[in-house]
């Protein structure tokens, strides 16, 4: 699929399990703060094996009083995103589109599963999320899951290491909407990571 020509307005996606400690500037994090009004909301995204189903890594896009997405143990580097921990600040639908494409190749497609939730308990996710990395190597679903057991209307949701046990939990909630996003890409992410970067440098 053509970067360039990426649908802005579609959801995100997620990335590989490494515990290291990130922590941007106040000023940094204040320059690059996203907010879309309207409604509040969660989008769990999980990355899955096109031969075998199997899911692969685990994110969380929250739409709180501002736009962040945690991405435990995320391999998608950038440099528009600040972070924090894990907590990625600054997730204008563009980014969230090339997150996206970053991860979705010949070999593993994405789902997002959105659900409608209140300011209140999106500004839970938000704080709980910002306390919750770095995230250690295998360890994106564990955390994730735990996250969202803490949120009223939620509790149901499995304690587990698996990303597909979190969808499969996710997917029984009311009002959830689900999209796909596959592409044809060669299975090499550096390919991808070096040009998207390329099309960010050039302000595209």
């Amino acid at each position: 699929m053509n970067r360039r020509n990426f649908i802005v307005g579609l959801p995100l996606a997620l990335s590989g399990c490494a515990a290291q400690k990130v922590w941007a500037p106040d000023d940094v994090v204040r320059r690059a703060v996203h907010r879309k009004p309207g409604r509040n909301y969660l989008t769990l995204y999980t990355m899955k094996n096109v031969g075998s189903g199997n899911g692969a890594h685990t994110a969380l896009l929250i739409n709180a009083s501002q736009r962040v997405l945690f991405d435990p143990a995320g391999s998608f580097k950038q440099d528009l995103m600040p972070e924090r921990n894990d907590v990625l600040f600054g997730v204008t639908p563009r980014l969230e589109n090339f997150y996206v494409s970053f991860h979705a190749r010949s070999t593993y497609y994405v789902v997002g599963q959105t659900v409608d939730v209140t300011p209140e308990i999106a500004e839970q996710a938000f704080n709980i999320a910002l306390v919750s990395g770095p995230v250690p190597q295998a360890n994106c679903a564990r955390v994730t899951s735990r996250i969202l057991r803490q949120l009223p209307g939620f509790e149901g949701l499995r304690q587990t290491w698996s990303p597909n046990r979190i969808h499969d939990d996710f997917a029984k909630l009311r009002g959830v909407t689900t999209l796909e996003y596959r592409e044809n890409d060669a299975d090499d992410k550096t390919l991808a990571l070096e040009e998207i970067s390329e099309i960010l440098r050039e302000g595209q």
